[in-house]
């Protein structure tokens, strides 16, 4: 057995010996992927609605009737306008539409409670879509491509993938390493005839086929349980995830260099790690919503370009070309951490 395969080795049988971290790693992605999935969802549904209608007619009728079987409503049925205000408040209702005819003409007014901004813009849109939909003239036609359900699920999977191997990849490895210099383990390495560029990728490999396992599973799930469509584009997902996990063993290599102890190891790979990917990737939030300097900041955040690429390839089912860019962008930010992470290494060494 080689020097190298004997590190990969003893490196593979630590992870495996440490069988809280073992379950933490393996199960940790498949609960966050079933939360992302189920759990949180972006959808409104179930929204409590009351009417006020001056004057009933065929047209009122045929809203109250929609309303009343439509999935995302839960109709509460007709009100007086003294009493609207008081349901709002207490909580018992969500919003309240008013129709009403002026001069032969139905107007509509919709009030809702907007204590929760995401509830009230939704609720808006649906009751509004409901109304114009209730005469031929205001039919409005609308075609969803990619998700024509609107499951949340396939917003959050890519961004699941990206926080999930930055968790792994970049703060395991970091604080693997950090924990060979505080046993004094690293010092009996690195004054053995090993190549520091040996103990190095001793180091990574056993991560790389762990962060391997973990994508395995978590694109089985997105696939099967979450019910992704499933096509050609699975080559390029697993190609770009890889490239991905490699540039995610960089950073822990980079902030193995940089650090003396494990907790700081953890810190500082939390800090300035996991929560960008959360604020700032555009996982949650959109990033062309957020002010022109966290958007420059984002650019330097690897798991915006792999979330991006990844929601063209799994969600809208884009060629390989279409992500050209992110994967470009993901390739220097690969080359250029791995590269200084291991000059770094080097010199930190001597």
């Amino acid at each position: 057995m080689s020097i190298f395969q004997s590190l990969v080795r003893k490196e593979a049988l630590h992870i495996i010996r440490d069988t809280r971290t073992m379950v933490i790693t393996l199960l940790m992605p498949i609960v966050l992927l079933l939360l992302f999935g189920f759990a949180i969802s972006t959808e409104v549904n179930d929204v409590r609605v009351v009417a006020v209608v001056d004057q009933f007619t065929d047209e009122t009728r045929d809203i109250l009737q929609r309303l009343r079987v439509n999935e995302y409503f839960t109709f509460q049925g007709l009100t007086t306008p003294e009493d609207v205000d008081a349901l709002l408040r207490s909580g018992k209702t969500d919003a309240a539409l008013f129709l009403r005819k002026e001069e032969g003409v139905l107007k509509s007014q919709i009030v809702v409670d907007a204590s929760n901004t995401n509830t009230a813009q939704t609720a808006t849109a649906y009751i509004r879509g409901v109304v114009n939909g209730s005469s031929a003239k205001s039919l409005i036609l609308t075609s969803t491509l990619y998700n024509q359900q609107l499951k949340s699920a396939y917003n959050f999977v890519p961004g699941i993938l990206g926080m999930i191997f930055i968790l792994i990849c970049a703060i395991m490895t970091s604080v693997s390493i950090v924990r060979e210099k505080e046993t004094g383990t690293m010092s009996l390495l690195l004054v053995s005839p090993v190549k520091p560029r040996t103990i190095i990728l001793g180091k990574l490999v056993p991560y790389f086929l762990l962060s391997c396992v973990i994508l395995t599973v978590m694109l089985l799930m997105a696939y099967t349980v979450l019910g992704l469509p499933v096509s050609s584009s699975v080559i390029s997902v697993i190609a770009v995830s890889l490239l991905y996990i490699i540039l995610s063993l960089s950073i822990g290599l980079m902030v193995s260099t940089v650090v003396d102890t494990q907790l700081t190891a953890l810190i500082v790979s939390a800090v300035m790690f996991m929560l960008p990917v959360i604020m700032l990737s555009g996982m949650i939030f959109p990033v062309d919503n957020m002010p022109v300097v966290l958007q420059w900041i984002s650019n330097i955040i690897p798991a915006r370009w792999y979330i991006e690429a990844m929601r063209k390839l799994m969600v809208q089912q884009l060629a390989f070309s279409y992500i050209l860019k992110d994967v470009l962008i993901l390739l220097i930010m690969t080359l250029v951490l791995l590269a200084a992470s291991i000059v770094k290494f080097r010199s930190s060494t001597r």
